[in-house]
């Protein structure tokens, strides 16, 4: 049986877990990103408009990420959660100011409602090179 050593991961520069979850775990090479909603980490509150919560949400999920000593550039897999998928495309343009080639696998999915009223959420995995 494989041995991997499993830690979590704070910081302050994101929102903190406000259930029985971490901000992130890690499992080996690998670390596993909670999923991030538009809220400011100073303020708790969320922040207005789906331009600047698709903005906040990438920024919170780099935060977390580098907290593990990761980067977004480390990310293998990325799901997107939208109230709205009239703003598949806007989420795509904002996207690639925080990723760069060669883009992680990704999902979009549209829910009914996401927590604390926000528009977007994503999470995500990171696999670090050995």
């Amino acid at each position: 049986m494989l041995n991997m050593t499993r830690s979590t991961i704070s910081t302050s520069d994101a929102p903190a877990a406000v259930g029985p979850y971490s901000q992130a775990v890690r499992a080996g090479d690998t670390l596993h990103l909670s999923g991030q909603i538009g809220l400011d980490p100073a303020t708790g509150q969320l922040v207005d408009g789906i331009e600047n919560q698709i903005h906040r949400v990438f920024r919170n999920l780099k935060a977390v990420a580098e907290a593990g000593g990761g980067s977004l550039a480390d990310a293998v897999k990325l799901t997107v959660y939208l109230t709205d998928l009239s703003h598949f495309a806007r989420v795509n343009e904002i996207m690639v100011r925080y990723f760069d080639k060669p883009y992680p696998a990704r999902a979009v999915v549209g829910v009914a409602a996401l927590p604390r009223g926000a528009l977007v959420e994503a999470d995500a995995i990171l696999v670090f090179q050995g």
